[in-house]
């Protein structure tokens, strides 16, 4: 294995890392699973292509980062307002993404951005091999420094007790469904902009990119936590950009000792299952050790 390989898996484990986090808000600190997740990486993808093909690239992952936060709007409102439950309201809100997906890139499945300036292309002063490397690892760490900083204030801290304990939360006069609402637009907001940095990064957008996506979240988050567990926010945040990182390196070992690319998701969905059980099993034979004392 080269190591423009092993770099380009680092780097996507990183855009991936960025789309994790995301997915930790609602699934670990609201406690919500959301399956919003698979449509909202495609609407990121789809303005981050089309504002690049206009001559806007950095515009476009802004407006990307917008969008998400508006489909978790939606799906907060589903679940808050109209009372749909949480899966279902991901899910209605996700098929209702692909025809606007559709829409945005022009009715076309596919968009090229081959030859467009990119956000990458504004940092030509760095070296060409590090380019990549060196933009998506500091968004990462603006995106993960502001969401830890955010996630210490009082709103913050409401948010987290939101998904602990929503009915001490409601008996404490704070509005658990704005709280929700919140959560659930800043979860998406960092998928899109994922969705956005890999349009980018690929140079193209597809309008079905984004299945399976929620799949790849919860494998980043449950390696990185099998790894570090649960302890604190910060550690959360270390395991799930840990996890996103290890999970591509698994991938890109998959292809290169020749998986098919066509059974990725399916290694994806194995790896999870591997990830759930370890900690069952643990507790298992720590169980049996204690009754053979």
């Amino acid at each position: 294995m080269s190591m423009t390989v092993i770099q380009g898996a680092f780097e996507l484990g990183l855009i991936f890392a960025i789309m994790s986090v995301g997915i930790f808000v609602s699934f670990r600190i609201l406690n919500i699973p959301d399956l919003t997740i698979d449509g909202s990486y495609t609407l990121g993808c789809a303005v981050s292509a089309i504002f690049a093909v206009n001559g806007k690239p950095v515009l476009g992952v802004i407006c990307a980062l917008l969008a998400g936060a508006l489909a978790g709007c939606v799906t907060g409102l589903l679940q808050t307002k109209l009372k749909v439950q949480a899966i279902l309201a991901g899910i209605l809100t996700m098929t209702g993404l692909y025809s606007i997906n559709l829409h945005i890139m022009g009715d076309k499945p596919n968009l090229s951005l081959f030859g467009m300036d990119t956000i990458f292309s504004y940092f030509s002063f760095l070296p060409e091999k590090l380019v990549y490397l060196v933009v998506v690892a500091a968004i990462l760490l603006v995106v993960v420094v502001i969401l830890y900083l955010f996630l210490k204030t009082q709103m913050g801290m409401s948010l987290r007790a939101t998904g602990d304990n929503e009915d001490m939360v409601k008996a404490s006069s704070i509005n658990s469904d704005a709280m929700k609402i919140l959560g659930l637009a800043i979860a998406n907001s960092l998928v899109s902009l994922a969705g956005a940095i890999i349009a980018q990064y690929q140079s193209f957008s597809d309008v079905s990119g984004g299945i399976g996506m929620m799949v790849v979240g919860l494998a980043s988050i449950i390696v990185g936590e099998t790894l570090f567990g649960r302890r604190s926010l910060l550690i959360g945040f270390i395991s799930v950009i840990v996890g996103a990182i290890l999970y591509r390196f698994i991938l890109t070992i998959a292809i290169w000792i020749g998986l098919p690319a066509s059974d990725l998701k399916l290694l994806s969905t194995v790896l999870v299952i591997l990830a759930i059980i370890v900690p069952v099993v643990k507790d298992a034979i720590m169980k049996r050790r204690e009754r053979n004392a």
